[in-house]
């Protein structure tokens, strides 16, 4: 049976394309967020902040060569966090922005963004949670690449919530197991900047 949500903003019912949605279209997004949190310049801000950040935080991954471990590792939580936070703050402000900057790409370089992400905000929910940061890298002759893992526990999650997670856990092992750890971070980051660069207005 397909998955569906009341909309927060008019009612409607709708299947959501992803884990965390609320709404059923954009405009009742932009509605909602006009009533709710006033000035659209803080969310715009917020996410030049954010995409600031993430760009740093990616640039540390390609210069991890000398360091022990436990700094990569941290490295690593760094960087996937502030992944995860841009993106979601793209989905929600900019949905149809972040859709079309897909659609122009081929499908396979498409999907490949999507999987890529969906494995990040995987690693984002284990972390420190039920494993920590040294558990999803190890070295090799290519530098710092993704370990493959064991399928998570769900038992504890709603039928919902165990579907999302093994979703971003094959994500996880199809496309970032076994795969450098700064490329596949960097990939995401051009995609991010790149969608941001199309949503926000030009200063």
């Amino acid at each position: 049976m397909t998955e569906t949500r009341r909309c927060e903003q008019c009612g409607a019912e709708f299947q959501p394309r992803r884990e965390h949605a609320r709404f059923c279209s954009a405009d009742c997004r932009v509605a909602w967020t006009k009533e709710h949190i006033g000035d659209p310049d803080v969310a715009q801000n917020a996410l030049d902040w954010s995409l600031g950040a993430m760009r740093e935080a990616a640039g540390r991954l390609t210069r991890t060569e000398t360091l022990e471990s436990a700094r990569v590792a941290m490295a690593v939580s760094e960087a996937v966090w502030w992944v995860t936070i841009v993106d979601a703050t793209l989905v929600r402000y900019y949905p149809d922005t972040y859709d079309d900057v897909l659609a122009g790409m081929t499908e396979e370089c498409g999907a490949r963004i999507e999987e890529f992400l969906a494995g990040l905000r995987y690693v984002r929910n284990q972390l420190g949670v039920h494993l920590d940061p040294g558990e999803f890298i190890r070295p090799d002759a290519a530098g710092w690449t993704w370990r493959s893992l064991p399928e998570p526990p769900c038992a504890s999650l709603s039928p919902r919530g165990q579907d999302w997670e093994l979703s971003r856990y094959r994500a996880y092992q199809s496309r970032l197991a076994g795969a450098p750890v700064a490329e596949t971070v960097t990939t995401a980051t051009t995609f991010l900047s790149r969608t941001a660069s199309a949503a926000l207005p030009v200063p």
